[in-house]
């Protein structure tokens, strides 16, 4: 048996305070910004057989339960009541979460709550910027403001995250702008922004990663899948073999969300780049039965104290659940298999598993030394 008696989910985001019907449910399912094909449903899906699976006995249905019946119950039970039952039926100990989506999603203490668990949370930095410039007359006044936002968020969020690779691509040049440069695109930016445009331009991103790199505390890149809209060549993670190369010892940690279906890149560049951290989350959640294969792939090339767990859970606590039972399960195949085989000892498989579990996500963002929200 393998055990995990400590889970970091070290990427998520807060659950709807809402109640969903069942499109919406489903959207969430699908992970996309469109509905399902007509005579489809995201139920079919690994993801969907797996809320089907691990989530019903939670709230007191038998698994593989039919979806309506499912449905049924989480509205009968309300929306909090079904949220708490799932998330402390989990077994994940602490969140790190991203508040930067939009929606009447829960905040860090509203998770710790509901779970019985700590929480902390992670800044999106594309959203802080915009929140900059709304309130930002002129381009150096906005630049100021970033640097100091930026600051002042470092001394209380555990990491920040970016999606630089959803909004332009990872091909971004590795080396800071120049002042120039950057002033040239803050105010091109602020112009366009008054009309409501997001921070899509390349050399405000770079120049934001830059301050996160300066600040000294863990950097999350989205890669591979993730997010809706995204062109999916643009997020392959090898294009930030530069970018590591250039923030190597400088004393921030690089984190590679999601990476799959270049979960392999991910890995390698974790082998290879001491500051380089590959994320477990949606390769696992997405894959479902296949999760073990893919775990597999992830340990043949990274080393196992360069491996983060997390849900990337977004919206459902459903999806909190799938994904630290799939962990869970994939986990205790994979390792389960070497040691039957003598491969491996199971002091061993157990030592690796508590690293990838809790312990890494303990020392690269320091959870022992911060202040958590807390559940009871």
């Amino acid at each position: 048996m393998i055990d995990t008696p400590s889970l970091v989910d070290q990427y998520c985001h807060g659950v709807l305070r809402t109640e969903l019907g069942l499109g919406t449910f489903e959207a969430h399912l699908g992970r996309g910004d469109r509905p399902p094909a007509p005579g489809t449903t995201f139920f079919d899906t690994q993801t969907g057989f797996a809320v089907r699976r691990w989530c019903p006995p939670l709230l007191g249905l038998e698994p593989h339960c039919p979806p309506a019946r499912y449905l049924a119950r989480r509205r009968e039970l309300g929306v909090m009541e079904s949220g708490r039952r799932l998330l402390r039926g989990s077994g994940i100990t602490t969140y790190l979460v991203d508040t930067g989506l939009p929606g009447d999603l829960t905040g860090p203490r509203e998770m710790a709550s509901a779970g019985d668990a700590d929480a902390h949370e992670i800044v999106r930095l594309e959203l802080l910027a915009e929140q900059v410039a709304d309130t930002s007359g002129t381009v150096e006044s906005f630049l100021a403001n970033l640097a100091e936002s930026v600051h002042a968020a470092a001394a209380n969020a555990v990491a920040f995250t970016s999606v630089a690779g959803v909004r332009h691509g990872l091909a971004l040049a590795p080396q800071p702008p120049g002042p120039g440069e950057v002033r040239g695109a803050a105010g091109r930016w602020l112009a366009a922004r008054r009309v409501g445009g997001p921070l899509t331009d390349p050399v405000l991103l770079r120049h934001l990663l830059w301050i996160a790199v300066a600040s000294g505390r863990p950097l999350q890149l989205h890669a591979g899948l993730g997010e809706p809209g995204l062109r999916l060549d643009r997020t392959d993670p090898v294009l930030l073999t530069d970018f590591a190369r250039a923030t190597a010892g400088l004393g921030t940690d690089l984190i590679l969300l999601h990476g799959y279906p270049y979960h392999r890149h991910a890995a390698h560049l974790a082998g290879i780049f001491p500051h380089v951290y590959a994320d477990l989350g949606p390769a696992l959640a997405r894959t479902g039965a296949r999760a073990a294969a893919v775990l597999a792939e992830i340990l043949e090339l990274a080393p196992f104290g360069k491996l983060l767990f997390s849900s990337g859970a977004h919206g459902l606590p459903e999806l909190h659940v799938v994904g630290a039972r799939l962990f869970r399960e994939a986990l205790g195949r994979v390792l389960g298999g070497w040691v039957a085989d003598g491969a491996w000892s199971l002091a061993d498989a157990q030592r690796v598993a508590g690293m990838i579990g809790s312990v890494t996500a303990d020392r690269v963002y320091g959870l022992s030394g911060t202040g958590a929200a807390r559940g009871g």
